[in-house]
């Protein structure tokens, strides 16, 4: 099985354009073969997308892990034109998609091939926003969130989204671990957006 989460460049090749009505602005998408939610944008990321909008904030350096084909971090972008923006994805096709659909939405990101937080060594975020490869296993999901504190600013802000099906509350445990605090800003449809902040 070719997994989103992984190098699949060898499968043959299915694009396809969705349209996506955030606030006030439409973007639109390239989408493909083994990529995550191809054939739209998944629920999850609207929620977090609605989330992050309704709280009206986020810092100057913005980190969307796990980008996939770029909608959390594009959307956010638009959204907060004052953000510098990283994005990124083990998946090199991903990434290529993350890319065409930047210029095509017309903003500035950065965005990096990284296997979690391997090629961010050093830098420093306000916010980290995630929907996390669940299906990558609870190994490299709780890595993800253990790292994610070196890489935060203080008073940074995490942000996921997660299903409680999928073991929301078994993640929020594990981000309090880490954080030593996460609240559960928002459930929506089995959905949780969990958020935690640093704090010495």
């Amino acid at each position: 099985m070719n997994h989103y989460f992984t190098d699949n460049r060898h499968l043959k090749e299915n694009r396809k354009e969705l349209s996506f009505r955030f606030w006030c602005f439409t973007c639109t998408f390239v989408t493909d073969n083994g990529v995550f939610s191809k054939d739209a944008v998944d629920y999850g990321t609207r929620a977090l997308l609605n989330t992050v909008h309704e709280h009206g904030q986020m810092g100057n350096s913005v980190l969307d892990i796990g980008c996939g084909y770029g909608v959390i971090g594009i959307v956010l972008k638009k959204e907060f034109p004052h953000a510098d923006v990283t994005m990124v994805d083990v998946n090199p096709r991903a990434l290529q998609l993350a890319k065409e659909n930047a210029v095509r939405n017309q903003v500035s990101v950065n965005v990096l091939e990284s296997d979690g937080y391997e090629n961010l060594e050093g830098s420093m975020f306000t916010d980290i926003v995630t929907n996390p490869p669940i299906r990558a296993g609870k190994a490299v999901i709780y890595k993800m969130f253990e790292e994610a504190y070196d890489h935060l600013e203080e008073d940074g802000a995490h942000w996921v989204v997660i299903r409680k099906a999928q073991g929301a509350l078994s993640a929020k445990a594990k981000i309090e671990s880490v954080f030593g605090n996460c609240e559960i800003v928002h459930r929506d449809k089995g959905y949780f957006v969990l958020k935690s902040v640093k704090r010495n």
